[in-house]
């Protein structure tokens, strides 16, 4: 389903995103382990918004948990040269949350991406070939990709896109900027994340800062390309300009104009400066 959610934040975080799910039919086919991928790039977040809120993850959260309490839910993310995951999931509040999550009988984890075993894929890409990846995602799982609306000098945009960069296991990863579009590409095409989620309450411009727009909205969709154009054409930036959602518009992912349900874009589109 070609669907864009776009809803603005009037009653809260949670009946925000339950908002945006009815209108896209729910969550789908649920299975084990439920797999929430936050952007979490950095464990200085300059502007107060640059990694992603963890109570959009509660929400989620609380959402899979209606439809089913005896889901098991991973949330990820990997080491980079910009922080530790574990210092990160502490700092943020990941590991107080899913410690009184599981005190409460739920089977709620957090995963270092970095500190697991990796298994080979078979997969020829742009840039990978057969690549070595964390095993959870290899095995069958309902991913969720949840992003923050950002631009990024290397990359264009940063959304629920360039967040799958964070499950590469690799600290150094500045080893694949050079070619970050075909690594972004490869990434999608073998996770193809079930719902994606841009919380677009705040903007920022560059992955970290330090101008920001305020928008108040949450962006939802199946199809990640497609929730990644209509976060890149409420910036007032052309997702044609995006390389890596050129590649995966070609890949069944979504395409830049899908059906948006809720807002309009031009109800609440702000003027992001180019990132380059």
């Amino acid at each position: 389903m070609n669907t864009v959610a776009l809803i603005k934040d009037r009653n809260g975080i949670r009946e925000t995103l339950e908002e945006g799910l009815e209108l896209l039919g729910g969550f789908g086919a649920l299975k084990s382990p439920v797999l929430i991928k936050p952007n979490i790039c950095t464990i200085k977040d300059g502007t107060g918004h640059s990694v992603t809120d963890i109570n959009v993850v509660k929400a989620l959260v609380d959402l899979l948990l209606d439809v089913d309490d005896s889901l098991s839910i991973k949330i990820i993310e990997s080491d980079s040269q910009s922080k530790n995951a574990e210092d990160a999931f502490d700092k943020f509040g990941y590991k107080e949350y899913c410690s009184e999550m599981r005190g409460l009988g739920f089977d709620i984890s957090i995963l270092n991406l970095s500190r697991v075993p990796l298994v080979k894929i078979a997969f020829e890409g742009q840039y990978f070939k057969n690549p070595e990846l964390p095993e959870v995602l290899a095995t069958p799982h309902y991913f969720i990709s949840v992003a923050v609306a950002k631009t990024h000098y290397l990359s264009y945009i940063t959304g629920v896109l360039k967040n799958l960069f964070g499950v590469l296991p690799r600290k150094d990863m500045s080893f694949y900027h050079s070619r970050i579009h075909e690594v972004i590409t490869d990434l999608v095409r073998i996770i193809r994340p079930e719902l994606n989620v841009i919380d677009a309450r705040v903007g920022i411009e560059d992955w970290n800062g330090p101008k920001t727009h305020s928008i108040g909205a949450f962006i939802l969709g199946r199809q990640p390309v497609s929730v990644d154009a209509i976060m890149t054409l409420m910036m007032g930036l052309d997702p044609v300009d995006v390389k890596h959602l050129v590649y995966c518009r070609n890949h069944d992912l979504g395409d830049f104009y899908p059906t948006i349900v809720g807002e309009s874009i031009e109800s609440i589109r702000v003027k992001f400066n180019s990132p380059r």
